[in-house]
């Protein structure tokens, strides 16, 4: 049988109640809809949560499904209705964290709002660039899944958020995203327009930036290199010396944020390198980006235990972005809760 005959008998045995053909016909596009959920949530734990629901609810409702739309069309206008309810409930906001007992950070720049922010391991994106977007698409998928643009992503009100993933990144017809959003096309050119406008003042307000070097590019690996050899060297200054003039520190859950060099220096002093301790990393790539677990040595037992996870956000020749999160992710990247001494 051709493709779409076999689509079209995996989509009767499942109607009939065949758990094995339902898998086989949502398989193909479980990693688009993992990454679909994780821009519009901004949590890989959300967007996997919600993934479920969308299988749960795809399954329960797939007597309902007449076949007007294609099943991936169908699969994302159920994704996008459990995605726009995870918004609704406050159970997915995390309390605000703490800094660790015995450190004094000093006094932050601002106080950061997006504190459920999480990492996407690029393990999972791979095979990612296969589902081609639409022809309709403005952007493609590297800078789609950057921590920037996710973090743009969160600032916008639900539906615009959808319209323009839907849209602008996966490129569907604005027809065809009227359907998945069930309203009307003109609701949906809307709600696009005030997200373009919205997305474009966030990228004015932040500054222009030099195009970060490609991926696994020697000026990449330079770079990441000589900023490694600073940390595990406990060399502040060094690490300073990568980062643009500007550059942020920020690490969610925590909501502290820290701009520019100075600042950025004194919360190493204060946090990362205290008396006695030293620094080992684990390099890893997260959301298309350099990335590398932190592990800080413990001079009372020789042993390295986790920090968090730092992801590198690149202008140019220098960092000018560096995001911690806990290191509770570290297993989704592969990576260890201690090294040996």
């Amino acid at each position: 049988m051709g493709g779409c005959e076999v689509a079209v008998d995996l989509l009767a045995r499942a109607q009939a109640g065949d758990g094995d053909a339902f898998g086989r016909l949502v398989d193909p596009y479980l990693r688009e809809l993992r990454v679909y959920c994780y821009r519009f949530l901004g949590s890989l734990q959300d967007a996997e949560d919600v993934l479920q629901d969308t299988l749960l609810s795809a399954w329960q409702g797939l007597a309902g499904f007449q076949g007007r739309a294609s099943v991936r069309t169908w699969l994302y206008r159920v994704a996008t209705s459990r995605c726009l309810d995870a918004l609704r409930s406050a159970r997915r906001r995390p309390p605000t964290s703490a800094p660790p007992a015995g450190l004094e950070p000093p006094e932050p720049t601002r106080l950061g709002e997006l504190l459920w922010l999480e990492p996407y391991p690029d393990v999972l994106l791979e095979g990612l660039a296969d589902t081609t977007p639409g022809p309709e698409a403005r952007y493609e998928v590297r800078e789609s899944i950057s921590l920037a643009f996710i973090t743009a992503l969160q600032l916008l009100p639900p539906r615009q958020r959808a319209a323009i993933i839907l849209r602008d990144v996966l490129g569907f017809h604005a027809s065809e995203a009227a359907r998945i959003l069930d309203t009307s096309q003109e609701s949906v050119t809307s709600a696009l327009k005030r997200a373009r406008a919205a997305l474009e003042r966030h990228q004015q307000s932040s500054g222009q930036r030099a195009p970060a070097p490609p991926p696994h590019s020697a000026a990449e690996r330079r770079l990441v290199d000589r900023l490694t050899r600073a940390f595990e060297t406990a060399d502040v200054d060094g690490i300073v010396a990568t980062l643009t003039e500007d550059a942020w520190l920020t690490m969610p859950p925590l909501p502290l944020e820290y701009q520019g060099r100075e600042l950025a220096a004194k919360f190493l002093v204060a946090t990362a390198f205290r008396p006695g301790w030293t620094a080992r990393l684990l390099q890893t790539r997260a959301n298309g980006q350099p990335a590398f677990g932190f592990y800080a040595r413990d001079p009372q037992t020789g042993g390295f235990h986790a920090v968090g996870l730092m992801v590198l956000t690149l202008s140019g020749t220098q960092v000018c972005a560096m995001t911690r999160f806990d290191s509770r992710l570290l297993p989704r990247f592969g990576l260890p809760a201690n090294l040996p001494s």
